[in-house]
């Protein structure tokens, strides 16, 4: 535990959030970005030499190794949560594993540890601390992707996966709602993650950005500050929703990079 202090339950009290798979990527930033606007934050991680490294230094944060798809070790978590922070602001559903490859070579073992860690892990932890969300009139982020809007090759269980947790968001959004919390998704598109930079050739790096309408790779932070958005006062009044923060990936369809090719060659007037 890096330097807490536990909130009190005035109305200028330290907002609190829990985030999942916070050691590195997205998490990571999201962590920071938090941080960087007074929240406590919980960081939560199954790796936990990797946790240690990244909360060390941080002030406000409490470092928890757990994964989200045991529900013992899901438990002991809201236990050390509820022991540290009287509420809990928010809960960001962000661990998550990829496993890429064709149909007949994903195993049912493959594809169950998607499920498991994907979707398992937002049902479980969601359920965790519903009492303490609903006491703080808090919301939920759940970290879906562009994958889970639309599909794509090698992507059968992991697709699969966000797709369903694009959906448990908004069941929800529906039953939460009636307690105060307010649930909703960020899809990110090609975001330039280590994960990305070393399974991303530059073939594919250059087909992404001929796809997307920003033609880049979204950063890590943006992915944050879409969060960050979402769990602050200023959405108070969104649920249910799913916001795809992909540079217009998603809106641009198919065959738009060729026609964006002719339209740059003609003389422009």
């Amino acid at each position: 535990m890096s330097d807490v202090t536990s909130n009190q339950a005035s109305e200028g009290r330290v907002k609190t959030a829990l985030v999942t798979g916070a050691a590195r990527g997205i998490g990571l930033a999201i962590v920071q970005t938090l941080l960087d606007q007074g929240w406590h934050v919980v960081m939560l991680d199954i790796n936990g030499p990797e946790l240690v490294q990244a909360s060390a230094g941080r002030n406000n944060v409490l470092a928890i190794t757990a994964d989200v798809s045991d529900p013992a070790q899901v438990e002991d978590a809201r236990r050390q949560v509820a022991e540290t922070f009287d509420n809990l602001d928010a809960l960001i559903n962000n661990a998550g594993i990829a496993d890429f490859g064709p149909i007949q070579d994903t195993t049912f073992e493959r594809w169950r540890a998607v499920m498991s860690v994907n979707l398992d892990g937002p049902f479980l932890m969601t359920q965790a601390f519903t009492d303490m969300l609903a006491a703080a009139k808090g919301s939920i982020v759940n970290i879906t992707s562009i994958s889970g809007l639309r599909a794509s090759t090698l992507r059968i269980a992991y697709g699969t996966s966000k797709a369903a947790l694009a959906h448990l968001t908004m069941q929800q959004a529906v039953e939460l709602c009636e307690l105060g919390i307010r649930v909703n998704g960020v899809a990110p598109g090609p975001v330039n993650t280590k994960m990305a930079l070393a399974v991303h050739s530059p073939e594919i790096r250059a087909a992404y950005h001929e796809a997307i309408p920003l033609n880049r790779y979204g950063l890590e932070t943006e992915i944050a500050a879409a969060v960050a958005f979402l769990v602050s006062d200023a959405a108070s009044y969104i649920t249910g929703q799913i916001l795809a923060a992909d540079g217009g990936f998603g809106a641009a369809g198919v065959g738009l990079p060729a026609l964006r090719a002719a339209n740059a060659e003609k003389p422009k007037t």
